[in-house]
């Protein structure tokens, strides 16, 4: 599986282009894509923020920033639990738009945050049953917070987090339909 990282050297951060080529190698094998598939990782290693983006699925291409990958207790040091979490999650949703039967799924762009909530619920959990470390509390309280702190979430999060041949038609029905029972204002 070919994989370009770049830059190929950080200059800002202590982190190794081979080392996420790696990972990220591993991790698409595991999640379903083929080894003939092209990623491309790029790093933007010129900020500590955390934004992230599945730009493109052909090649497979992650845009990053730095902040994304690094260990919180130990600025400019590459964590590779999080950069686990951040390639891991965009792979995976990656392989759901190029698997066969997963449905007609809107841009990233045109998905509403409960949506992208839902499904990337739905990726973790995948994660998680790969062995991967993942914080579940974390996707937990996000997913409370998008859709409310009742027991139909909690329920539509265990569906997500479980299901592992779940269709975009499956993730977006629990997504709707959850959020139709959400007693407070949802975030959109």
């Amino acid at each position: 599986m070919p994989t370009t990282v770049d830059p190929s050297t950080f200059t800002m951060v202590d982190f190794d282009s081979a080392q996420i080529a790696a990972l990220a190698d591993e991790l698409a094998r595991k999640v379903g894509l083929g080894d003939d598939v092209q990623l491309v990782i790029e790093v933007d290693e010129t900020t500590p923020a955390g934004r992230t983006e599945l730009v493109s699925l052909d090649p497979v291409h992650i845009r990053t920033e730095s902040g994304a990958f690094e260990n919180p207790k130990r600025i400019r040091q590459f964590s590779e639990d999080a950069a686990t979490d951040v390639l891991g999650r965009h792979l995976m949703r990656a392989a759901d738009r190029r698997r066969d039967g997963f449905g007609d799924v809107p841009p990233d762009s045109e998905l509403t945050v409960p949506q992208r909530t839902a499904w990337e619920v739905s990726a973790v959990g995948r994660l998680a049953r790969l062995g991967y470390p993942v914080r579940r509390q974390r996707w937990l309280y996000a997913f409370r917070n998008r859709y409310g702190f009742t027991d139909t979430a909690d329920d539509a999060f265990e569906q997500l987090w479980h299901g592992d041949d779940l269709t975009w038609a499956d993730i977006d029905r629990l997504s709707e339909t959850t959020a139709a029972t959400n007693p407070g204002p949802l975030q959109r």
